[in-house]
């Protein structure tokens, strides 16, 4: 309260002086020797810069020669008594109070806005970037301006030893950045838990990285004695990854640097090979210490990812890179990119279609009616618009179930529950290669392929489950099996059927095992499973559609909206990377959600009747098909027509319209 009172009589005393009369330098020291300190540089800075506010000018005193500084945010401390911070950075002596020194040191620190972790965070990395693209002066006055350190004085000096290719200095400076490397925040490769390994090794790592970059450019320069010297003398004494010493150690025997780089993926000496190998040893420190590789960069693919991911209609690869994605605007794929929208409705069958599907190389759908035809399709892959190719007619029962061999050369073509016959068609010629019937008592209403395309399985709710050749064949059989629907696993051997007790088993026909995997509390009508084999898709009567983790057996979501009674409706996965799930329902409508998401992103409107069976491109992710008892199969894709920035993506909506 003092010292306030007194600073304020001072500037009063001085606001009154005219501008003629400002305070010469002589008459400033006078004003020092009759105050604290303190008081008279407040006094008498107050009075200046409230005199220029005032307009009623004067000539600005000399600042005294401000000391060499070091500040973590802008606060002006001597860097004598300046002390690293955690993040690497000189903190400020004073805690943030102002120096001393001069009215300058004290305007500079007035208009300096104090910086947050964040905010450094954030100039280090721009810094980290900018240096990356070569902008070094750039670096050097955003740094100054700031107050921050890119990174501590000890790894820059390793950083240019390293790239100068100057060893023993580097595995000196290892000595200086010990003490810096016992952090939380450091990051170990291929370590479970970084925190467990002790510095020295850590250390010990480091080291043997840079030997070993030692080692290499000695033998790419012929000095192979220098290189031996390393190997026995430096590398082996570390007692560390002796398997890859025994590995080093055979380069010896390369006879050229060209057999060298290639048997130890190497790309030679230089600065692309010693670049790699400080992003290696950058993830041994801190990052307080020194910034992990590219780190800007890896933030903002990871953000980018991240919206990809939540995002619902996002339907084309993945691009992992930043190039081609504009990071000023959040990624917002449109619904009108999606395949909600009639792009043709095909009538040639004259009655129920029971059945759809695409084939493996995404060229061809088949579709099955109740007509007994099998109509096979041309898909043009620019247009998505289809043409009918051959028809296959003679299945007197019918056709509920289609399945193509694993080439697209043979498509086999199943019944309803009361047919015992199955035909098996080629594709190219449209003739029937075999139609088979083991007894006028089996039904076989559900067929699948094994992997090699030479057999396949099928059976019915009567009890049979055969396995066949492609002359129809039998070469085993299961006894007992009431089979719903079937799938052959990419291992050659087991089979999944879904059976009348509300189960999936898998069955071996090698060893004649079988094993329960799936178990519902309702009948399940039908079943499709992830290309990866991981995730099987069902259909479950008055249930709907759920989702189960075959190798976890848990049910994983239970898919709503959709109207499932005991009618059979094949749903499938669909998109890109399988991400989509797409049902038909008794309720005219097909239903699509995202996998992750148990409610629809899509309701589709255009059938009139009961929609049977959904089935999406494997190879053109914007393109589905549908079969309804309506005695129509309906294509879908993106709205016919997109403006240029709805084809970017930026722009999204949802509308339950078709």
């Amino acid at each position: 309260a003092e010292g306030a009172g007194e600073s304020g009589a001072s500037a009063a005393g001085i606001t009154g002086l005219s501008a003629a009369s400002l305070p010469t330098p002589h008459q400033r020291s006078a004003i020092r020797l009759n105050h604290s300190p303190q008081s008279r540089r407040s006094a008498a800075v107050n009075a200046f810069y409230k005199m220029q506010a005032n307009g009623t000018g004067g000539q600005e005193p000399e600042p005294e020669p401000e000391p060499q500084v070091s500040c973590r945010n802008g606060e002006s401390s001597s860097s004598a008594a300046g002390a690293v911070h955690s993040n690497g950075l000189l903190s400020s002596a004073n805690n943030g109070l102002p120096s001393t020194e001069s009215p300058a040191s004290d305007t500079s620190t007035k208009k300096k806005k104090r910086l947050s972790q964040s905010d450094e965070d954030v100039i280090r990395l721009i810094g980290q970037h900018l240096h990356g693209l070569g902008l070094n002066q750039t670096v050097d006055l955003l740094m100054q301006e700031s107050g921050c350190r890119l990174e501590h004085p000890a790894a820059t000096k390793f950083r240019n030893h390293v790239m100068e290719g100057e060893w023993e200095k580097a595995e000196s400076d290892l000595n200086e950045l010990k003490a810096l490397m016992h952090s939380p925040s450091a990051v170990v490769v291929r370590v479970q838990s970084p925190l467990s390994i002790s510095t020295v090794r850590c250390v010990n790592r480091m080291k043997f990285l840079l030997l070993q970059q030692k080692y290499l450019e000695y033998l790419e320069d012929g000095k192979v004695l220098e290189a031996l010297q390393v190997l026995r003398a430096e590398l082996t004494p570390l007692k560390y990854n002796t398997e890859r010493i025994h590995v080093l150690s055979g380069y010896l025997m390369c006879s050229h640097p060209d057999d060298l780089r290639a048997k130890a993926e190497w790309e030679g000496k230089g600065t692309a090979s010693r670049s790699k190998l400080l992003d290696k040893l950058q993830t041994y420190l801190p990052p307080s210490v020194m910034l992990p590789p590219r780190r800007l960069q890896t933030l903002l693919r990871q953000a980018v990812e991240l919206q990809r991911d939540r995002c619902l209609y996002h339907n084309t690869k993945l691009d992992s890179g930043l190039d081609n994605v504009s990071l000023l605007i959040d990624h917002v794929c449109s619904r009108k990119q999606f395949p909600c929208y009639t792009q043709q409705i095909l009538t040639e069958h004259c009655n129920e279609v029971w059945f759809c599907k695409f084939s493996n190389d995404g060229t061809k759908l088949a579709s099955g009616s109740k007509d007994t035809t099998v109509i096979i399709w041309q898909v043009d892959p620019d247009s998505l618009q289809l043409k009918q190719l051959k028809t296959l007619e003679g299945h007197a029962y019918g056709v509920s179930y289609l399945a193509w061999s694993p080439d697209d050369s043979y498509l086999i073509a199943c019944g309803p529950d009361d047919c015992s016959e199955l035909w098996l068609w080629s594709v190219q010629t449209g003739e029937l290669r075999t139609k088979m019937s083991q007894s006028h008592e089996d039904s076989l209403t559900s067929v699948a392929w094994n992997p090699d395309g030479k057999r396949f399985v099928t059976g019915g709710q009567r009890g049979q489950f055969y396995q066949c050749d492609l002359d129809g064949n039998l070469l085993d059989s299961w006894e007992g099996v009431r089979v719903q629907c079937l799938w052959c696993v990419s291992d050659g051997r087991t089979v999944l059927a879904s059976d009348t007790h509300q189960r999936i088993r898998g069955y071996n026909f090698e060893d004649l095992t079988d094993r329960n995997i799936v178990q519902e509390d309702h009948p399940i009508m039908s079943f499709t499973v992830s290309k990866n084999g991981r995730l099987a898709l069902l259909n479950v009567a008055t249930q709907g559609v759920h989702l189960w983790d075959l190798q976890d057996r848990v049910l994983v979501r239970k898919y709503q909206g959709v109207t499932q009674g005991f009618y059979t409706i094949h749903s499938c996965f669909g998109g890109y990377n399988e991400d989509f799930i797409a049902s038909g329902s008794e309720d005219h409508k097909v239903y699509i959600w995202h996998k992750r998401s148990e409610l629809p992103i899509a309701e589709l409107t255009g059938h009139t009747r009961t929609v049977n069976c959904v089935s999406w491109n494997p190879v053109l992710p914007g393109l589905m098909a549908s079969a309804s008892d309506d005695g129509t199969v309906r294509v879908w894709g993106p709205a016919p027509f997109l403006d240029s920035q709805e084809t970017e993506g930026l722009t999204g909506c949802y509308s339950m319209d078709s």
